[in-house]
């Protein structure tokens, strides 16, 4: 199937002539459609036709009326079944332009998903079912409902998403079979919760085997705070970016997409809570393989442990935190004879001395009793930050090391290793 096309939607800060400019980045980087919306720009805030030149325009009617100038500039006309107050709604738009859309207040099953598109359509009218995800099991009833819309009304018309913070790994799996895929640009900002990054999703398209007679398992990184994560970058196609809430159902996630994914990458703060959940021998755990009907669970963190305290090269260390970074390093500690003394917050009180690592998210902010006196610290995050951990090392009297980069590719590699073996 043609992969789905690539949406974009301008954000409400960019307007003028900064509104081509951002047009012209996003095609350069791979993005098929971009879409302007009432609610986020004045009919005066952009050159419609300006924008159309340079890529295909989406114009989508939310609350305020579409101006004249925009609909006739139009790739598409986005046009919402029911108005403000559930009435159905007029779904004006010139021949060939027309994408009905539906925006649920909240889940539906398929039944009333289905009723909802009763209604008779132009031919050529492309299809927008939109739902809130209150928790990832809702993925059934989305791919059901996808399936079902696209039998009746054809291949070529039909897209399904969701929204919410618990949305991103549904869309990748739904836009195998979507006509349109909506995605972040990067940054800040983003059109709905749930978005792919554009650049991780080119990345896939241009990653996929075209000659694959089935859709090949997923991968993905599980984390908070994430965004920075290199892992999309280096492992191979599709991987996806799922950055959720510190407290969310991580557990009900990773068992509703074993059908779709071949494993995870787990990083902080869900080592420690899938350890216990897949019930695995070890504290931490920062690799899911699937096997079948279940998840097994590894820690290729060891991997990157043995080479930060081989480069540390101390017999004696501090540790910062007591994590699942921390777990990797305690059980390697004793096969190159290095002493491990791991610190919590409240055992801070003087200055460290000598070799540490800091396992703390850069999220988290350091106690401020934390001070050093001549000592050399590990960084194991990496980006930005890793930068800025060793900044905050750097003000507080420390010498940062930064040997992020040295762990993440000791444990990818194994990763990728355990992933290849999924079945």
């Amino acid at each position: 199937m043609t992969p789905a096309r690539r949406v974009v939607t301008l954000p409400p800060t960019v307007s003028g002539p900064d509104a081509p400019r951002f047009a012209r980045e996003c095609q350069l980087r791979g993005a098929s459609v971009l879409e302007i919306r009432t609610d986020l720009h004045a009919p005066d805030a952009v050159d419609a036709d300006a924008l159309a030149a340079v890529l295909p325009l989406l114009v989508s009617e939310r609350g305020k009326p579409l101006p004249a100038a925009w609909v006739a500039a139009a790739w598409r006309v986005d046009r919402d079944l029911k108005d403000t107050k559930g009435r159905e709604g007029a779904l004006d738009a010139p021949s060939g332009k027309l994408l009905a859309s539906h925006h649920a207040e909240r889940q539906l099953s398929t039944v009333e998903a289905l009723r909802l598109w009763e209604r008779e359509l132009p031919p050529d009218a492309l299809v927008k079912h939109v739902e809130p995800m209150h928790g990832p099991e809702h993925l059934v009833t989305l791919l059901e409902t996808q399936r079902l819309l696209t039998e009746r009304l054809g291949v070529t018309r039909v897209t399904v998403l969701g929204m919410g913070p618990f949305a991103l790994p549904a869309r990748a799996v739904l836009a195998r079979n979507n006509v349109l895929d909506y995605v972040a640009a990067g940054g800040s900002w983003a059109a709905a919760p749930g978005q792919r990054l554009l650049d991780d999703v080119v990345r896939e398209t241009r990653g996929a085997d075209s000659l694959a007679l089935a859709p090949p398992l997923r991968l993905g990184i599980l984390g908070t705070s994430i965004v920075h994560s290199r892992s999309p970058r280096i492992h191979r196609q599709p991987f996806d970016r799922i950055d959720i809430p510190e407290d969310g159902p991580v557990e009900t996630l990773v068992d509703s997409l074993l059908p779709h994914y071949a494993g995870f990458a787990v990083t902080s703060p869900f080592k420690l809570r899938l350890a216990r959940h897949t019930r695995s021998p070890l504290e931490a755990i920062n690799t899911l393989v699937r096997r079948g009907n279940r998840w097994e669970s590894f820690n290729t963190d060891t991997y990157g442990a043995l080479t930060v305290l081989d480069r540390l090269n101390a017999m004696d260390a501090f540790v910062l935190g007591d994590g699942g970074a921390t777990a990797a390093m305690r059980a390697v500690a004793g096969e190159i004879g290095c002493n491990l003394r791991i610190l919590r917050r409240a055992d801070i009180q003087a200055p460290l001395k000598g070799a540490g690592i800091w396992t703390w998210p850069d999220r988290v902010p350091a106690p401020e009793s934390l001070r050093f006196e001549r000592a050399r610290v590990a960084v194991i995050a990496y980006g930005a930050p890793g930068r800025r951990i060793a900044t905050e090392i750097s003000r507080r009297g420390g010498t940062p090391v930064l040997l992020g980069a040295a762990w993440f590719i000791a444990q990818a590699r194994r990763q990728r290793q355990l992933w290849e073996s999924a079945t």
